[in-house]
């Protein structure tokens, strides 16, 4: 699949040029009176890692969920990797499914098969004449690749720790190659030891892969350590979207009380 226009070339999943990855314009979402976003625009450039913050309630996941296309906003347009997020067309959406990687919070594997079932599970949809042995290395190369160890391969979810699970659940979103990744706080639940070494993965993993990171996340030393810009949702808008530097400038009451308050100088201090 190939588009070109002055700015933008698509080739293959792939966005390149100066276009953003995804590009989302006047986003409105809306649970029957209570609007979540009104008028939401947000840019995410290639290659970067996007951290997006907000008080409870802003709709982190609820954008999250429209870009991906498994909710319908109210209003607005959204282009992932250069087609239309919110078309009916199939081919639109098996192209940005088969060029997109998702780690809910929970994992969300499959508990009845084993982590190297779970794993096989795009590469048996998108590839289903691919050898079972050849599909079976695949799924031990992305197990290893998000910091498993091989004998995790036959083990059942619920044989695991939370970080290895939520490791299992990020092979699984790398089993296509994906350009883009979405993260849905990958380090909730995790002690601060493995949440360090989580984000040490997700960083090396962008840049060993050339991935662009949609994550969205609760946790400070995250944003600090490894996000490229922040996105803030605030009063049902994009707040801002800057490194966190810039951020912690920002004359607004909750963005003061999120970057400048003590977890806030703890994180910037640790970093």
């Amino acid at each position: 699949m190939a588009t070109d226009t002055a700015n933008e070339r698509t080739l293959d999943g792939v966005v390149v040029g100066n276009a953003p990855l995804i590009r989302v314009r006047g986003l409105v979402n809306r649970f029957d009176e209570q609007v979540v976003h009104d008028g939401v625009d947000l840019d995410v450039r290639r290659g970067e890692i996007l951290g997006v913050v907000g008080g409870s309630g802003t709709g982190k996941s609820v954008l999250m969920r429209a870009i991906l296309g498994l909710r319908t906003p109210q209003a607005g347009t959204i282009d992932v990797l250069g087609v239309d997020a919110l078309s009916d067309d199939p081919v639109n959406r098996r192209h940005i499914e088969r060029n997109t990687g998702v780690l809910f919070q929970d994992g969300a594997l499959f508990s009845s098969l084993t982590v190297g079932e779970n794993v096989q599970v795009p590469l048996k949809e998108y590839y289903p004449d691919l050898p079972d042995s050849l599909r079976y290395e695949l799924a031990l190369l992305k197990i290893k690749l998000a910091g498993l160890p091989a004998d995790a391969l036959d083990k059942l979810p619920s044989q695991l720790s939370g970080g290895m699970r939520k490791r299992a659940g990020l092979a699984r979103a790398l089993a296509l190659d994906p350009p883009l990744l979405f993260l849905d706080e990958p380090t909730a639940g995790l002690d601060p030891i493995g949440a360090a070494a989580f984000d040490d993965l997700i960083r090396t993993l962008q840049q060993a892969l050339g991935l662009t990171v949609f994550l969205i996340t609760h946790d400070l030393d995250t944003l600090y350590a490894i996000c490229d810009r922040v996105a803030v949702l605030a009063d049902r808008k994009l707040l801002a979207a800057a490194p966190v530097t810039e951020l912690e400038q920002l004359d607004h009451p909750w963005v003061q009380e999120y970057f400048n308050g003590p977890r806030g100088r703890a994180a910037r201090e640790a970093r």
